[in-house]
């Protein structure tokens, strides 16, 4: 939704009525995410993308229907099995595009939600894309303290309270399955009996990437994880590098020991699961007391530390007497990034991105022409 949001809240706001397309599950190599979002507006307008081009006309007349009148649906677009002339999805994969009517009535808790998104803070929409006809559409909007919106069921709405929540804290949108038991596994659509199935889209603020050390290599990955999507910070205790003028890509550039700033956010809550740390100083008295922060901290995505492999070593026998474990010391990703013989600071920026991507996703950075079967973790052939 994110990417139609502006559009959706204005003909929302105007008390018009309009479809909107979301893209609920992908498999195989599918062209866009979860998330990913089409409408179809009050005077016939097109906006947004949910395949990038293979299918936008079939989902163009869905959405035209549900305007209509017709239900909210569930359609999967996937491989036409031959037939020249079917809708399907020119890369193999398979997309499931769920569409409804969305209006002050359906959603009326839209205005919240874009104010909050707006704001950066977190919010999670819970929507009931497959069951029971009646339930279709139906939505519970949940931020860290309240929630909104009702999908029928005070039982359901319980489960759904704890498990978005959950989703919302790591950043995560997908399908969850409920039945009359309780909760089910899986994200098969393939719908039976009085079983729900509710996509989450979550809505939280950026990752943070925090990189220690201000200096050319750090300015190049600064610019890196913005064009990635993370909420940048540089931080060097050293006045005369640490400057907005030096580090263009960061969102803010920060004059402090690099220790006393990562011990202060990390009190403040402000780092979690998905915040990457590197240490790009490669000295060892301002990585070494950085790193023992760092490793100890309990919930962190990734930490990585620049240097040679003598700069390794050294580092290495240095926090091992400041007492860290073999456990926290695994934790370290040294000598950072992948190895693409990357020499310049953007090449260097590049290597490092792709060992985070990689971690992240599962990859394990072959290169794919030396492979064979699916390209996405997960997927099949």
């Amino acid at each position: 939704m994110l990417d139609v949001l502006n559009q959706l809240l204005s003909w929302w706001a105007e008390g018009k009525a309009s479809a909107l397309a979301t893209v609920v599950a992908t498999h195989h190599s599918a062209p866009r995410p979860p998330g990913a979002s089409m409408l179809v507006g009050p005077g016939g307008e097109a906006v947004g993308s949910v395949s990038g081009g293979c299918v936008e006309s079939a989902v163009y007349d869905l959405g035209g229907e549900v305007l209509a009148g017709a239900p909210p649906v569930l359609q999967r677009y996937g491989v036409s099995d031959g037939d020249d002339f079917a809708i399907a999805l020119t890369c193999g994969g398979t997309l499931d595009v769920f569409v409804e009517k969305i209006d002050p009535t359906t959603f009326p808790e839209l205005g919240e939600v874009a104010e909050t998104v707006r704001a950066g803070r977190p919010v999670a929409v819970a929507t009931v894309i497959a069951g029971p006809r009646e339930r279709l559409g139906r939505r519970l909007v949940v931020w860290p303290d309240r929630v909104a919106g009702a999908t029928g069921s005070d039982r359901l709405d319980g489960l759904l309270r704890q498990d978005t929540r959950g989703m919302l804290d790591a950043g995560r949108s997908g399908v969850l399955r409920y039945g009359a038991d309780g909760p089910c596994r899986g994200e098969d659509l393939g719908v039976s009996g009085d079983e729900l199935h509710v996509f989450i889209e979550s809505f939280a603020p950026p990752p943070r990437m925090i990189v220690f050390g201000a200096i050319d290599f750090a300015t190049a990955l600064a610019q890196m994880g913005s064009f990635l999507g993370y909420r940048v910070t540089v931080c060097d205790a050293r006045p005369v590098f640490a400057t907005t003028p030096r580090m263009p890509g960061a969102h803010e550039v920060v004059v402090e020991w690099p220790h006393r700033y990562l011990n202060a956010e990390a009190e403040a809550g402000r780092i979690d699961g998905r915040t990457v740390i590197c240490v790009l100083t490669h000295d060892h008295k301002f990585d070494v007391p950085v790193l023992e922060v760092a490793l100890r901290l309990p919930d962190v995505g990734y930490v990585g530390a620049m240097g040679s492999r003598r700069t390794h070593e050294d580092r290495w026998k240095r926090l091992t007497e400041a007492g860290l474990t073999e456990v926290e010391l695994k934790r370290l990703s040294s000598p950072i990034g992948l190895d693409l013989g990357a020499r310049t600071p953007q090449e260097t920026a590049v290597s490092i991105a792709a060992e985070i991507i990689a971690l992240n996703r599962g990859g394990g950075g072959a290169r794919l022409a030396d492979r064979t079967g699916p390209i996405h973790l997960g997927s099949t052939p």
